[in-house]
């Protein structure tokens, strides 16, 4: 008889919750990638989801920001006022209208744009002119355009970039590409931030920095994180709570030291309790 897999810990108990997945499910073909995957992340929280290599956790991602559509469940951001709105069914970008955004594992730049044209076109993505307005160069178009530039040297001087504004991306070093995205992320104004493994190719001194960054957009922004990462020592260091998925399922919850602890992380990891 082959064994049930382990239950899944009950979601925590999260006062202002600012994204609820409930029993969301993926699938592609005969193969499920999330089965039944709720979790709640508490506004302001830095929320740190690992697991082993196809564990699901991308795919979780996926679903958070529209790129893929579960076949069941729901996910649910709820604004400052407590308003709901459902994610499930938005294409990416009406998702990144609702406040949630997002950087990729793999870096994802305009390499042949400058620093700034990168945040630029992330602060426009908040911008209402239109093409006739664009064409016409009516008053509130130049009034964008100029409040745009501010916001986009305000994001490249928080990243620690403003000096480097006008190099290509693809000059850059990878660790000054990796805080770029995070920039260009936070140009459209998210409550959200998604970073999908950013310390991915990063050496010491680089994640020291990006540990910096995404507290100090946690703390100063009020900006809530979700946060895929391999980096432990990382995790441990800035995640208010860790959420442990292993074949797309939820099997561990709860404070990091907790977690770290868990015989079934453990055992996920390394195949064996201790």
């Amino acid at each position: 008889m082959t064994a049930a897999p382990p239950a899944a810990p009950p979601a925590a108990d999260v006062r202002d919750p600012i994204l609820s997945v409930r029993e969301v499910t993926l699938r592609f073909g005969g193969v499920t990638s999330l089965a039944d995957v709720t979790l709640a992340q508490e506004r302001g929280e830095i929320l740190a989801v690992i697991g082993p290599n196809g564990a699901g956790k991308t795919s979780l991602f996926n679903c958070v920001s529209g790129v893929y559509q579960p076949q069941q469940g729901s996910i649910t951001l709820r604004d400052a006022d407590g308003q709901e709105t459902g994610v499930v069914g938005r294409k990416p970008s009406r998702v990144t209208g609702l406040g949630i955004a997002r950087t990729f594992q793999n870096i994802r730049l305009f390499n042949a744009l400058t620093a700034f044209e990168n945040v630029k076109i992330g602060v426009e993505a908040r911008q209402h002119t239109g093409p006739v307005g664009a064409m016409l160069r009516l008053p509130r178009t130049r009034r964008e355009e100029g409040e745009g530039d501010a916001r986009a040297f305000e994001l490249l001087d928080f990243v620690g970039l403003r000096a480097r504004s006008n190099e290509v991306a693809s000059g850059l070093p990878y660790g000054a590409q990796r805080r770029l995205e995070i920039a260009r992320a936070l140009g459209t104004g998210p409550q959200l931030l998604l970073l999908d493994e950013p310390a991915a190719g990063t050496n010491p001194v680089e994640k020291v920095e990006l540990e910096g960054l995404i507290r100090k957009l946690n703390a100063e922004m009020g900006i809530s994180v979700l946060l895929i990462e391999h980096d432990m020592r990382l995790v441990m260091s800035v995640a208010t709570r860790v959420v442990v998925l292993n074949f797309g399922r939820v099997i561990a919850a709860g404070l990091p030291a907790q977690v770290q602890h868990d015989p079934t992380v453990v055992e996920a990891y390394l195949g064996s309790a201790p």
